[in-house]
């Protein structure tokens, strides 16, 4: 599967920045440990996912005792590629062959194959908004509790 593609790194930043969506609107930044303990996900890899989130400038960072981090843009104009392309660099190249032994047959694969997969995921993340995977998520938990009442 593709997904397979998409480090634990990359799956556990998307999860953390829905995570934070929920709290989008609220005043106070959520810390790492809180979002560690909800998500059951090591302290210490969201601490370097948080810090590539940091770099592409799509999360805020406090310190102190209320400190935390808070979303910098909106989930609705947030995309998983957004979160995926600041965590997995793979998504950023593109495939080219080895220059010593590139064939017609290894370009080939490259122009018919890899690159039109490559586009296809891309731009399938850019579909996906935050927004979108916490809509799920809610349709889901309804779906669970609407079981309950059979």
């Amino acid at each position: 599967s593709v997904c397979m593609k998409i480090s634990a790194k990359g799956r556990y930043g998307l999860a953390a920045i829905s995570y934070l969506a929920k709290h989008y609107m609220s005043e106070s930044p959520t810390t790492i440990l809180s979002i560690s303990e909800e998500l059951s996900i090591s302290k210490i890899y969201l601490e370097q996912v948080f810090s590539l989130l940091k770099r592409a400038k799509l999360v805020t960072s406090s310190k102190g005792a209320q400190g935390g981090y808070q979303l910098a843009v909106s989930p609705h104009t947030l995309t998983a590629y957004d979160v995926l392309s600041a965590i997995e660099l793979s998504l950023m190249e593109k495939v080219t062959p080895s220059a010593d032994h590139a064939t017609e047959l290894d370009q080939a694969l490259i122009t018919a194959v890899y690159n039109p997969l490559d586009d296809a995921i891309r731009d399938a993340l850019k579909k996906v908004t935050i927004a979108d995977i916490l809509s799920e998520e809610e349709r889901l938990k309804s779906d669970d509790n609407f079981m309950y009442f059979i």
